[in-house]
């Protein structure tokens, strides 16, 4: 996280006593903190400054925060942005919201609270800041567009570089949506042929009539509707890299052929009596246990072990840790661009329940869930009730992963009663006491939630 004494926050407050009570208090906090009093000096602070978050005051001697924001949101975008404003009025905080605010205030202030919000929402940039930076190296030298720090995704980055400088087969295995094909880029991108042509094909995807002629190529006539030679994906790839993804879909007969390709680095096209020379670099991916496909007698034993002298496992999302969170801003500002949207950020209680949540289909699913996620959320922060079901329901679960439930110790057991107050308490804790929002998480009426609290209350 930014340490506090890192960031500059910009203080828009024409009441001379707040402002000098709000400045010594964010000073304490190690901050630095630059004053305005109006729209124009707010404005010029900003263009000059470019603080790190910005609290402002809607009303202002020379207009209203509104302009403040409209020229953040314009200029200098996606630094974090808190309103003040008076009881009287909220709607105009709830239009700044929908302007692109992060969140607001009421006066009289709690300084606590407001230290807490600048706290969250600095360490969401930051966040915001780090990813960034990871988008802006892709396919650099350090992270190979591949976003993720965890210790699992520092080790496959160190196998890409190792295998890149090889010029042999490599065979990619791991579970289906982990990033087989982005593996597959990343190697060739390393690789001393990163200038040339990377060409990738689903093998489950072409029928097996038609796979020889689609990796080999054809010349005239050598079959019905063959009218024309054309080239294969071998040929178009050569000088550069050629992905064989589903590799255990390819038929038996084709497997013999790349063998030969493998060996001899030729291939002959359908209908031709001469075989034609290729320097092209196979990758191969699969989801599929293909030790065991060569037991059954489903794929090749003498391909299986050429491919597998280089080999990469890719890590399934489970294993990867903190990665979640990163991921998670990663498909966000993707999903924000193709839907034209403004700042969106995900809410604590979002991030704990995604991070809580196994994620079977990996790295596809988390993308999939956070395009549904964008795209039913109306406001500026994505809450649990805006993802998929499957992910929703699962965030009670975690619940009962601290009980023994093995049996010996029955009578510890709690009731449902105990578990329904304890995770009712949590959620408050998480949605800091908003009910409307704790009331959508759990997934009953305001009244039922207030009931339960009383009941809570009373057994205390």
């Amino acid at each position: 996280m930014m340490p506090a004494n890192a960031s500059r926050i910009l203080l828009v407050e024409d009441d001379p006593s707040l402002g000098q009570l709000l400045t010594e208090e964010l000073e304490a906090d190690g901050y630095t903190v630059v004053g305005a009093a109006t729209v124009q000096a707010a404005r010029k602070a900003l263009k000059e400054q470019r603080p790190s978050l910005i609290v402002s005051d809607l009303r202002l001697p020379d207009g209203d925060g509104m302009q403040v924001l409209a020229f953040q949101q314009a200029e200098h975008p996606g630094i974090p942005f808190i309103v003040i404003t008076a009881f009287g009025t909220v709607d105009q905080a709830v239009d700044a919201l929908q302007a692109g605010a992060d969140d607001f205030l009421t006066k009289p202030l709690s300084t606590d609270h407001l230290r807490l919000k600048i706290k969250r929402l600095l360490a969401q940039a930051d966040i915001n800041r780090q990813l960034a930076e990871i988008q802006s190296r892709q396919y650099g030298e350090l992270n190979m567009g591949l976003v993720g720090d965890s210790p699992a995704m520092e080790r496959l980055r160190g196998e890409i570089r190792q295998v890149a400088r090889s010029q042999a087969a490599v065979l990619i295995h791991g579970e289906s949506g982990t990033g087989k094909e982005l593996v597959a880029h990343a190697i060739h991108h390393q690789s001393d042929r990163a200038a040339n042509a990377f060409l990738a094909v689903n093998c489950a995807g072409i029928p097996p009539d038609l796979m020889e002629s689609e990796f080999f190529g054809h010349e005239a006539g050598a079959f019905t509707g063959a009218r024309q030679a054309r080239k294969g994906l071998f040929a178009e790839a050569s000088g550069g890299t050629l992905l064989l993804d589903e590799i255990g879909e390819m038929p038996m007969p084709l497997q013999a052929k790349l063998l030969r390709v493998l060996q001899e680095g030729a291939i002959k096209p359908v209908g031709s009596d001469h075989e034609e020379a290729v320097d092209v670099r196979i990758l191969a991916s699969t989801h599929v246990n293909l030790s065991k496909a060569v037991e059954d007698g489903a794929f090749r034993e003498d391909l299986y072990y050429r491919l597998e002298t280089l080999s990469l496992g890719v890590p399934p999302l489970r294993e990867r840790g903190e990665d979640v969170e990163l991921l998670a801003m990663h498909f966000l500002k993707e999903a924000c661009l193709r839907h034209s949207r403004g700042f969106i950020k995900l809410s604590e209680v979002t991030l704990r329940v995604l991070k809580d949540y196994p994620f079977p289909g990996n790295v596809r699913e988390l993308s999939s869930a956070i395009e549904r996620a964008v795209t039913f959320c109306g406001g500026d922060t994505i809450q649990p009730e805006h993802l998929p079901e499957r992910i929703r329901k699962r965030q009670g679960a975690f619940q009962l992963n601290a009980i023994d439930l093995d049996g010996t110790n029955i009578p510890e057991w709690p009731t449902l009663d105990a578990l329904q107050q304890n995770y009712v308490r949590q959620v408050m804790t998480a949605v800091e006491g908003n009910k409307r929002r704790a009331a959508q998480i759990l997934g009953i009426n305001r009244r039922t939630l207030y009931r339960w609290l009383e009941s809570t209350s009373e057994q205390k």
